[in-house]
């Protein structure tokens, strides 16, 4: 590995991992990826866009949540199997308070025309949030046109053409690979 100007990233302490990934499932209502890329890449430091990238990338490809996923495989990455419990706990943890009291609020309100309206404006924010992230993810990472080709047809497949996931990540991922390898080699 080459000398850089970067100062080193900080290892965080249980405690502060077990807070952050609260904080995390507290306020990224709606968009939970981008507010934790927000928080570990750019505020925190604790991973680079390329690894929140990596990790986000094979939550996506198992089974379950993505956000949940991502949350064993860093809190495992720094605490091993207390931080794969101890960040998803969190994250999810308040959350879950929040939603049980907001599904008893909407059970007693939901068919008010205010209700569904503010529902509806806040589903459209999480949307642009989620459209953010990625234009956001793009712009750093600045993949080669092989790569990008690969997420446009992703796009296209799951969000125009409405091909289950699974089907687009089997179909594809010969593809990424290939694109993947081909950039390495020419490193």
């Amino acid at each position: 590995m080459g000398m850089t100007d970067d100062p080193p990233r900080p290892v965080p302490t249980l405690l502060d991992m077990f807070l952050t990934y609260g904080r995390i499932g507290l306020i990224g209502f709606g968009g939970i990826n981008a507010w934790a890329r927000r928080v570990l890449v750019e505020e925190k430091r604790w991973l680079t866009d390329q690894e929140y990238a990596e990790t986000l990338g094979l939550g996506q490809v198992l089974p379950g949540p993505n956000a949940l996923n991502a949350a064993i495989m860093v809190g495992d990455r720094f605490h091993g199997t207390a931080g794969a419990i101890a960040a998803p706990v969190a994250m999810f943890g308040g959350p879950l308070i929040l939603l049980a009291g907001l599904a008893m609020f909407y059970d007693a309100y939901g068919e008010v025309q205010v209700v569904k309206a503010v529902l509806a404006g806040v589903a459209a924010a999480a949307a642009g949030m989620v459209l953010g992230t990625a234009a956001k993810m793009t712009q750093k990472l600045k993949p080669p046109p092989t790569l990008l080709a690969v997420g446009l047809c992703a796009l296209v497949a799951a969000g125009l053409l409405r091909v289950p996931l699974p089907y687009v990540v089997l179909g594809l991922a010969p593809f990424g690979i290939a694109a993947a390898w081909q950039v390495l080699r020419a490193k």
